[in-house]
């Protein structure tokens, strides 16, 4: 919006005779660090004669203030990037531009897709469960929600106390809580249409004044494009998980012999990593970890193809790791042809505490117990779906009884500016860490090793980097 045409739509609020009264109240601008009272009543003192000049400058002073403020506190919006952050910072700035102290805001799409949240500005939790025990269809809010005839625009009750046209549970509710007056606005987008409703709260009767009614609108119909906009990440991100969930294992068998716990976190887009394990013919099982390149439905497609086919493979021939990891490049390279992900399988007998495994391009697993915390010794091979024919050797080790593996995707190593060696030691000094108390759970393990290591991290993005970690602690 130029400031002109801003200055054009401000203009429009008062009469259009204004500029030529002989003694204009003068529109004073908006500080967006101390609200400007609207309950002073304007008109109520005479001022001594002023130059025609005087009053225009004066004027247009004011204008320039009230659209710096409002750039201002759009500009604060525009850096908000949840949902709820966005609804706090709404309720804040409409508070500075109506001049109340308190309100509420009720996130609650018209779609009925969700998600609902109600935010409260100096109101405690138990006050909103108050105000939310009156009626929607005789509040100002609640009717906005609900869509009721002559709730389109904006909702001012000046008087809640005196007013006795108004249902005595909303008025019997407004005293316990101290407020007098209310302001109500509904939040919408072109593209979603109805998205909440925002009312602020008076301590004493008053309304807001037309300009003041003027701005908030203007920020309020920015306000509803901007929400529109985290709303739809939003869902995008519960559609992902939602999809990340569904391709990863329901629940980890149950073998003798071995306790399992799996973590994973997804990125807002999602991404390819994954773990998986599966019973095998003759006791065995099967313990797999891996990562597919890039992010986005695309790279989850690809992930669930993998999976899919290692399992089978692993069915089929899962004592010789090598051919599994062989057959599921083969399988890359038909339905990825310009893709690469990395693998780790790991065939397990578990009355025997033997573990043949082989790896492609992947970190190599952790054993962790009392005398020892080491990595696996496994020799460098290429991700899959990088060289014409892959193949590596397989390597075997034997646990001791009550020694954990933790197998686990590179989200857990990536830091900004780190060195691979920095990153393995970090990881090593983590699982090396894990008190006595916790080395006979294997979720309390895999639940220290993340918490400690993601802990190192100073830029939240690394902290919510995807990963899956996958541990098999051995009787």
């Amino acid at each position: 919006m130029g400031v002109c045409d801003a200055i054009r739509r401000i203009t429009r609020v008062g009469k259009s005779t204004a500029m030529s009264a002989p003694h204009l109240p003068k529109v004073a601008g908006i500080n967006p660090m101390v609200p400007v009272s609207a309950h002073t009543p304007a008109g109520s003192r005479s001022e001594a004669p002023t130059a025609p000049g005087t009053l225009v400058q004066d004027r247009l002073a004011g204008w320039v203030s009230d659209l710096t403020t409002l750039h201002e506190l759009t500009e604060r919006l525009a850096r908000t990037s949840t949902l709820d952050d966005a609804l706090h910072e709404l309720l804040d700035a409409g508070a500075t531009l109506v001049g109340a102290r308190r309100g509420l805001v009720v996130f609650e799409p018209s779609d009925r897709r969700g998600p609902v949240s109600t935010v409260g500005l100096g109101l405690a939790h138990a006050e909103l469960g108050h105000i939310e025990t009156v009626p929607r269809s005789v509040t100002s809010c609640g009717r906005i929600l609900e869509g009721l005839p002559g709730a389109e625009g904006a909702q001012t009750t000046p008087d809640l106390l005196g007013d006795t046209s108004l249902d005595p549970r909303r008025r019997e509710v407004a005293a316990r809580l101290g407020y007098a007056a209310s302001y109500a606005l509904p939040l919408t987008a072109q593209s979603t249409g109805r998205l909440g409703a925002a009312v602020w709260l008076y301590d004493e009767p008053t309304e807001p004044r037309e300009q003041r009614r003027h701005l908030v609108g203007l920020y309020a119909g920015y306000a509803g494009e901007h929400l529109a906009r985290l709303l739809e990440l939003e869902r995008a991100r519960a559609d992902t998980a939602t999809l990340t969930e569904e391709l990863l294992p329901s629940r980890l068998p149950r073998v003798t012999g071995v306790q399992l716990a799996a973590r994973h976190r997804t990125t807002p887009r999602g991404g390819g990593n994954w773990y998986d394990a599966l019973d095998l013919p003759e006791g065995a099982l099967g313990l797999a970890v891996g990562s597919v390149n890039g992010s986005g439905p695309s790279a989850l497609a690809a992930m669930g193809r993998l999976r899919a086919g290692l399992r089978a493979y692993a069915v089929m021939e899962g004592e010789d790791p090598v051919a599994v990891l062989s057959d599921l490049e083969l399988l890359l390279r038909l339905t990825e042809p310009a893709r690469s992900a990395t693998a780790l399988f790991a065939y397990c007998e578990p009355a025997h505490r033997k573990i043949l495994l082989a790896g492609a391009g992947h970190n190599p697993p952790l054993v962790i117990g009392d005398r020892r915390t080491e990595f696996v010794e496994t020799s460098l091979s290429a991700p899959l779906g990088m060289l014409a024919c892959w193949e590596a050797p397989s390597v075997e080790i034997t646990l001791a009884p009550g020694e954990t593996v933790l197998f686990y995707t590179d989200g857990l190593l990536r830091r900004t500016g780190d060195s691979t060696d920095r990153a393995f030691a970090r990881l090593h000094s983590a699982a090396a860490g894990v008190p006595k108390a916790l080395r006979d759970d294997a979720g309390s393990i895999a639940d220290h090793v993340l918490r400690t290591v993601l802990a190192d991290s100073s830029d939240p993005g690394e902290r919510t980097q995807e990963l899956s970690v996958l541990a098999a602690r051995f009787d």
